[in-house]
């Protein structure tokens, strides 16, 4: 959480500095290339379509996000939980499922209740969807790292 407060006050403080001290005067207009560094990962990051972060973890923090994949029709939101590592070895991230959407129901410490909305297909062909709930339970590592695995338990 300290990474989070330390960022805002960085923003915050950039955006409270006088504007011709952010930049210098407008150069005019200008021309942006597409980027094409594959080290950066741009298509990952810009598949990201929500993101929720976990308010209730403590030091442990924690984020809920959901990436577009797949057949938009058939749970096209594939959905993560991620715990930060370190900034040498980023996130520790666990694959929830695919879905077409999911809602945060409640957050307490190492556990998260989510409702799915997901896509279901008869033995005819014929989609539909259904609601249902899954419960996400983990325990902090050694002084609030990240966890070592997630459980998915089926709820009503």
């Amino acid at each position: 959480m300290a990474r989070y407060r330390d960022l805002a006050l960085a923003l915050a403080a950039m955006a409270a500095a006088p504007l011709a001290a952010q930049a210098p005067a407008d150069p005019g207009p200008a021309t942006v290339q597409p980027e094409n560094d594959d080290n950066l990962q741009l298509q990952d990051f810009a598949s990201v379509v929500v993101i929720n972060e976990l308010r209730r973890q403590g030091e442990l923090g924690g984020k809920l996000f959901g990436a577009a994949g797949g057949d938009p029709a058939m749970n096209g939101l594939s959905t993560y939980l991620a715990f930060f590592v370190s900034a040498g070895d980023g996130w520790r991230i666990f694959r929830i499922g695919d879905f077409l959407s999911y809602h945060i129901v409640s957050e307490a410490p190492g556990r998260v209740l989510l409702r799915v909305r997901e896509s279901t297909m008869n033995a005819e062909g014929v989609i539909g969807s259904r609601t249902r709930g899954i419960a996400l339970r983990w325990t902090a590592g050694a002084e609030g790292a990240a966890p070592a695995s997630v459980s998915l338990t089926p709820v009503p």
